[in-house]
């Protein structure tokens, strides 16, 4: 009877301790990644950039409050949030209040689908399934039915009440000590929002740099970003995976973009130009998949320094 059950209930075992920790341990680890980025200027002072994704917000997560709330300690020159801040219809208040300090600092954002919609349960499952199939989000898939309207407008009233960009399908310039950074937003691609005509064109030639943002690396967007000639893209949606295998790496990436790119610095190439992307694994996850495995919530302080 032991040979017979022993392998199972060990398996078994292993996989509940597992989840305790990817639920319990690893989605409250928060941790902070450094990145040096070589696009700007001869001449120019470096400009430490904190982007900040993926919070899915849920009411109560005060570890994660004061955790976002203790960034400001870093001082960095802008923030750039990349989007789906909530997870809950109801986050809309703890998520400004967690955010508040930052949005002491000059700023701009653009919306991810988790801050238009309420997340849906799902068999996780399902993200490999769609991935064989070449479909995400709303990409190849059927439009959403039955889903919660989450309070964006709050959410956007209270970032440009504090005077953060709204960088949807828009551009934005920045002033930083004299430095003009110009910034170029799509709406989420995730869900067919973006609109890259409207601000398509490349960077203007009075800007010192100009940086792409999108919430979702999808190709479509990060294509004409590059090929426009953008030095740096950067990027959410992925959680670096979420559920990692160690050793391996990431699954999926709940878009179109390839695994080997799911998380951190990496380049695009795009019509023979090639653009610098960060890709954020975010620092939270949905309600109803409250869990990470090899890949720890995190936002990224970026420094960016003089070419190469």
């Amino acid at each position: 009877m032991r040979a017979r059950y022993g392998v199972p209930l060990s398996i078994a075992a292993a996989g509940a301790a597992g989840l305790a920790y990817a639920a319990g341990i690893e989605t409250r680890s928060f941790r902070l990644r450094r990145v040096t980025v070589p696009v700007l200027p001869a001449g120019m002072r470096p400009l430490r950039v904190l982007q900040v994704s993926d919070i899915h917000m849920v009411g109560g997560q005060r570890k994660k409050q004061r955790w976002l709330r203790s960034l400001a300690g870093l001082r960095p020159d802008f923030v750039i949030n990349t989007g789906d801040n909530l997870s809950d219809p109801e986050g809309v208040p703890e998520t400004l209040d967690a955010l508040g300090p930052l949005m002491e600092f000059p700023g701009a954002y653009v919306f991810g689908s988790n801050d238009y919609y309420g997340p849906k349960l799902r068999n996780p499952a399902r993200y490999l399934l769609e991935k064989t199939q070449g479909r995400h989000g709303l990409n190849g898939n059927p439009p959403a039915t039955n889903v919660v309207h989450n309070p964006w407008e709050d959410l956007r009233d209270g970032f440009d009440a504090a005077g953060w960009l709204n960088l949807t399908n828009t551009r934005g310039v920045l002033k930083i000590e004299g430095a003009s950074v110009e910034l170029t937003g799509l709406d989420d691609p995730h869900i067919k929002r973006d609109r890259y005509a409207r601000v398509a064109g490349g960077p203007s030639a009075t800007a010192d740099v100009s940086l792409g943002v999108v919430h979702a690396p999808y190709l479509r967007a990060l294509d004409p970003f590059t090929a426009d000639g953008y030095p740096l893209i950067l990027a959410g949606h992925t959680h670096g995976g979420q559920v990692c295998i160690p050793f391996y790496g990431a699954l999926v990436t709940n878009c179109d973009l390839d695994t080997d790119r799911v998380k951190g610095l990496s380049t695009h190439t795009a019509e023979g130009r090639t653009s610098y992307l960060h890709v954020s694994a975010g620092c939270g996850a949905s309600r109803y998949t409250p869990i990470r495995f090899a890949c720890p919530p995190e936002v990224t302080l970026l420094t960016l320094v003089e070419k190469q």
